[in-house]
C-alpha cells in the first residue's frame, strides 16, 4: 500500500519554461525504474510554475528517490534551469487510497 509521498514546487527561470517542461518529460522513463516509486506526475500550474507528486510504499523508497537519478539531474541542471536553487519539497503521508477499477 503506498503510504508515503514527496511534493517538489519547481519555478523556471524566464525563457527556461519549455526546458523545464522537457526535463520533467525525460524524467518519467528514471521515475517508472525506480522500485520504490509507486506514482509519479509531473505537473504545470502557470506558464512558469511546475510540480512534481510522487507516491512511494515506505521511507526507504522515498529517501531512494530523493538521491536518485532525478534529483542528481535536477540539481545539476538548476542553476540554469530554475528561479529557486533550493525547490520548495514537502514530505507528506497519505491518508487514503483509491483503488484503480473499484466499485463504488
Amino acid at each position: 500500500m503506498t503510504k508515503f509521498a514527496l511534493f517538489v514546487r519547481l519555478e523556471a527561470k524566464p525563457g527556461q519554461e519549455a526546458a523545464v517542461a522537457d526535463f520533467l518529460r525525460s524524467a518519467l522513463p528514471l521515475a517508472n525504474a525506480e522500485s520504490g516509486t509507486t506514482a509519479w506526475f509531473a505537473l504545470k500550474f502557470g506558464p512558469s510554475t511546475f510540480g512534481v507528486f510522487d507516491a512511494f510504499a515506505d521511507e526507504a523508497g522515498r529517501e531512494a528517490h530523493l538521491h536518485g537519478q532525478i534529483a542528481a539531474a535536477l540539481m545539476a541542471n538548476a542553476a540554469a534551469l530554475l528561479s529557486d536553487l533550493a525547490p520548495e519539497k514537502r514530505s507528506s503521508w497519505l491518508m487514503m487510497e483509491s483503488e484503480t477499477g473499484a466499485t463504488r
